[in-house]
């Protein structure tokens, strides 16, 4: 785990509530077939242990910073509408890794601080995946560590061999003929691509050098709050396919300064050419 030596006083906080929420998680996890499930939404599943996790976290952070307002994928927005610093919270990111006892799945908590009535920047962040052990942290100015070990994004500069992650839209999501053309336009320029099922952790990932990229269109924000600051922490880019800012907008390129670019590149001539065809009247999507 992380030294507390290391960390500040808020991110102490943050690794004392995911960890608390995920021995729970971890109890959960060991018993996945007693857990009652309720469907939320095609292939976005909401359990007990979702909710709990969300109540814990809300519940420790909120007595060590009672001033700090909240946005969570469960309780939503909480606190003052003038807040000044505000918890991004997911308390358990690869619900559906978790229902079928696949072990990647992560409690997700980012710092976000208000700079002005319209924009916003998150200031720090903690991934935790309990099942392995892993708490990846990060904060602005301090760079990206995984336990006590520091993260560097990856070093390749080819796209062929590059590995990048993304997440595959549901059957009744939209942008599947945009997901459809980017794929195509990478897949014969790389190495791999990958489809792991957490976003927050395919961003630490990417943080790790594990990916050279990730890209991903129409996520929220608790997904990608702590991943971002992560990946520019460990020397990496993140923006929107347009180079604009990811957060909170929810379409998000991440990867090394190299590789980032030609990823995004290719997400763009994907998103074009799906809106090209439809133009045309050829009704792609």
């Amino acid at each position: 785990m992380a030294s507390s030596a290391r960390l500040s006083p808020a991110l102490n906080v943050v690794v004392g509530a995911v960890q608390k929420a995920g021995k729970r998680l971890l109890r959960d996890f060991g018993e996945v077939e007693q857990l009652q499930v309720s469907v939320k939404g095609p292939g976005d599943f909401v359990t007990q242990a979702d909710i709990r996790s969300e109540e814990t976290l809300r519940a420790e952070l909120g007595r060590a910073r009672p001033g700090f307002a909240f946005l969570g994928e469960e309780g939503g927005v909480t606190g003052a509408d003038d807040w000044e610093w505000r918890w991004v919270i997911d308390p358990l990111d690869g619900t559906t890794n978790f229902l079928h006892g696949i072990p990647h799945w992560c409690i997700s908590v980012g710092i976000e601080r208000r700079v002005s009535e319209t924009t916003s920047e998150i200031m720090a962040g903690v991934i935790y995946n309990p099942a392995s052990g892993e708490l990846f942290w990060a904060e602005k100015g301090a760079g990206a560590f995984l336990n006590d070990r520091r993260l560097r994004v990856s070093g390749r500069r080819d796209m062929l061999s590059a590995v990048f992650a993304t997440g595959i839209p549901f059957a009744m999501v939209p942008r599947k003929a945009e997901f459809s053309s980017i794929l195509a336009r990478l897949m014969p320029q790389v190495a791999g691509v990958r489809r792991m099922g957490a976003a927050a952790l395919d961003l630490a990932w990417t943080a790790a050098g594990r990916y050279d990229g990730y890209w991903e269109m129409g996520i929220k924000p608790w997904d990608m709050a702590a991943g971002i600051i992560m990946v520019k922490e460990a020397g990496g880019y993140v923006s929107d396919p347009e180079g604009g800012d990811a957060y909170p907008g929810g379409n998000v390129v991440a990867g090394n300064p190299i590789l980032q670019p030609k990823l995004r590149e290719a997400v763009v001539e994907g998103i074009a050419a799906i809106s090209r065809a439809r133009a045309e009247g050829r009704g792609e999507g």
